[in-house]
């Protein structure tokens, strides 16, 4: 199983573990990128640190997790966790009020706003002291 690890704020762990949450949102920056996605360029596949063709649409293509485990709680000891199953995941680009896509700049690059959208399934285990 493949499973992505993440840490969360006390609130959202609690909505996702009473049902009230079925959405896990995070931005895609070209420092976090290739842990989310991998970019398709005419038909080719690349990770999001390699380089990519000047010319053609660029496409992002979420990597697939069948699970997320949240952990929240201070960075010592055991902290609470939960996984929980992913039902689908989506790359989007972010745009503004007008429909044009928003960038943002990065050590001299640019590069679009994009966030991934998590659809949380059922969960699969927890530990909560």
């Amino acid at each position: 199983m493949n499973v992505l690890t993440l840490s969360i704020k006390q609130k959202y762990f609690d909505e996702i573990l009473a049902g009230k949450k079925t959405h896990e949102y995070r931005e895609i920056r070209p420092t976090n990128a290739k842990k989310y996605i991998t970019y398709l360029c005419g038909g080719k596949e690349y990770k999001a640190d390699e380089e990519l063709p000047e010319e053609g649409e660029i496409e992002l293509k979420p990597i697939k997790y069948d699970a997320i485990k949240l952990l929240t709680g201070e960075y010592k000891g055991k902290r609470p966790y939960m996984i929980i199953e992913v039902k689908s995941a989506e790359a989007v680009i972010l745009t503004d009020d007008n429909g044009d896509d928003i960038v943002y700049e990065y050590q001299g690059e640019e590069y679009l706003a994009a966030q991934m959208d998590y659809t949380l399934g059922k969960v699969l285990e927890k530990h909560i002291d």
